[in-house]
């Protein structure tokens, strides 16, 4: 297990932790710094360091933070994906982080999805100041319904990589849509944070079924009607499942088929939360099809 710095630590999470103002008291933060020119501009590293100092002597913000950043930015570079998607961009950290990896490492395009439309656009302005508006595109709504819309617009086709930090109980449901309309496919590689602590059984159960077993789950779900979305599976916690319950009346997560052929390979790396949790990584590398 590598070590933790301390002193990079950020401020203890509370009980409540995000959605209460603090993404706009970020950007004001952001923009009454003197360097906001001189240094902040067009320089993402740079917003980023802004972005940790803010959430190390301010308030704590749910980002994925500079340790577990490595573990994506590092298979980035490895992997170096034309096409990446992240579901779930909160107030942009990860997408300032991501989107610039992907395009110096000769990347064309970066999706973020993001489901709360002021988070989207505290998204849009960091983007903005940091000058990578003109790759990455932010998509406001649904993850599921964001995904349809994209790819019935002809906008993404393919996914070659795609970071998964958005609402939990949605994790499977939305790589199974990705499988089902072809956007994940062999060659595609998942990062997916939180799957093991807090916990995302049926993500995991689901990537780490047999073939066999996910056609079985599949005709199963098939005579279910789900045509109008499920409620969240009973085994996540209501901190999980009724995150969004002060903005929508009942939760529901998409139904898909998804293709019970994809076969994954996985790989699991220790990191720290930015608080200094330890913390486990899962990603996925979509090696083959198998009947």
């Amino acid at each position: 297990m590598p070590s933790f710095d301390s002193a990079k630590a950020y401020a203890a999470q509370e009980t409540t932790f995000f959605d209460d103002g603090r993404e706009i008291e970020l950007l004001h933060y952001i923009y009454s710094r003197s360097d906001v020119e001189s240094s902040l501009r067009n320089n993402p590293t740079a917003i980023l360091a802004a972005i940790d100092e803010f959430a190390r002597t301010k308030k704590y913000l749910m980002n994925v933070g500079e340790d577990k950043g490595k573990i994506v930015t590092d298979l980035i570079a490895e992997v170096k994906p034309k096409v990446m998607v992240e579901l779930g961009g909160y107030i942009g950290y990860s997408t300032l982080l991501f989107a610039s990896t992907v395009k110096n490492n000769g990347g064309t395009h970066y999706f973020s999805l993001e489901r709360n439309p002021e988070f989207g656009a505290v998204i849009g302005s960091l983007i903005a100041l940091a000058g990578l508006s003109s790759f990455v595109t932010i998509s406001i709504g649904s993850s599921d319904a964001s995904l349809a819309r994209l790819h019935k617009s002809g906008d993404l086709s393919k996914i070659d990589m795609m970071f998964l930090d958005h609402y939990k109980p949605a994790y499977t449901s939305d790589l199974k849509l990705c499988e089902e309309l072809g956007l994940v496919g062999v060659g595609s590689v998942l990062a997916a944070d939180n799957v093991v602590k807090p916990g995302n059984p049926p993500y995991l159960e689901y990537v780490r079924s047999s073939v066999a077993e996910k056609k079985k789950k599949a005709a199963q779900e098939a005579s279910e009607d789900g045509k109008d979305g499920k409620a969240p599976d009973e085994r996540f916690a209501d901190r999980a499942a009724k995150q969004y319950a002060n903005r929508v009346a009942e939760e529901k997560v998409g139904v898909s088929k998804g293709r019970p052929e994809l076969v994954y390979e996985s790989r699991l790396v220790e990191s720290f939360e930015p608080t200094g949790e330890p913390v486990s990584y899962i990603l996925l590398f979509s090696d083959s099809l198998r009947p």
